[in-house]
């Protein structure tokens, strides 16, 4: 997971709404840094600095259980063959059932899916009780009404440093358009359209 918003999030992490043109979100509204030995507090708050989509990855266990999180450490990777990847910390409760995993889905949540992000930002037996699911390729849950979906063959995954990094190979897509759902400097967003 990037370090600004963590699957198995506590209460206080999960992130407060907001939109990207509101005066808290001005280059005025955040606080400059200033050149000085990385920290990891300082390292989490310049990376929130950089937006991103909000997605739920999502696979089946050995046992064949839906598993879910929230993640926003999705990228693409490649077109040709087509790759994306994201990262998920080695010490997740879901890592296991993700490394063994045959396939992987990543939902690319739309804007008015951003209760669905906190849901599945926390510890819960009872996630998938909340929104729309079918299986996927490899039984991952797809979520409707989502930006865009990714249904990916895992093809490798490695460590790298406190997080282990998924590389999927993508096999098919879906989705819609809608509105996505953003992430920046701790807080969810929503584009107020294009500049």
């Amino acid at each position: 997971m990037s370090a600004t918003h963590r699957p198995d999030a506590r209460a206080e992490d999960v992130p407060r709404d907001s939109t990207l043109d509101d005066a808290s979100a001005s280059p005025g509204g955040l606080p400059e840094f200033q050149p000085r030995e990385l920290g990891s507090d300082e390292l989490r708050q310049a990376l929130g600095r950089f937006v991103t989509g909000v997605t739920i990855v999502t696979c089946r266990d050995d046992g064949g259980r839906a598993v879910g999180l929230t993640a926003n450490s999705f990228n693409a990777l490649s077109l040709d063959p087509p790759l994306v990847l994201w990262s998920l910390r080695s010490a997740s409760a879901s890592i296991a059932a993700f490394t063994a995993a045959s396939h992987f889905a990543v939902n690319v949540l739309a804007a008015d899916q951003v209760e669905l992000s906190r849901r599945f930002a926390r510890p819960s037996s009872a996630k998938f009780d909340a929104g729309e699911w079918t299986d996927g390729q490899g039984g991952a849950p797809l979520l409707a009404g989502c930006v865009a979906v990714f249904e990916c063959r895992r093809r490798s995954h490695h460590a790298a440093g406190d997080h282990v990094l998924f590389i999927g190979e993508v096999e098919r897509i879906g989705g819609s358009a809608s509105t996505p759902l953003v992430y920046h400097a701790g807080h969810y967003r929503t584009l107020s359209g294009p500049q």
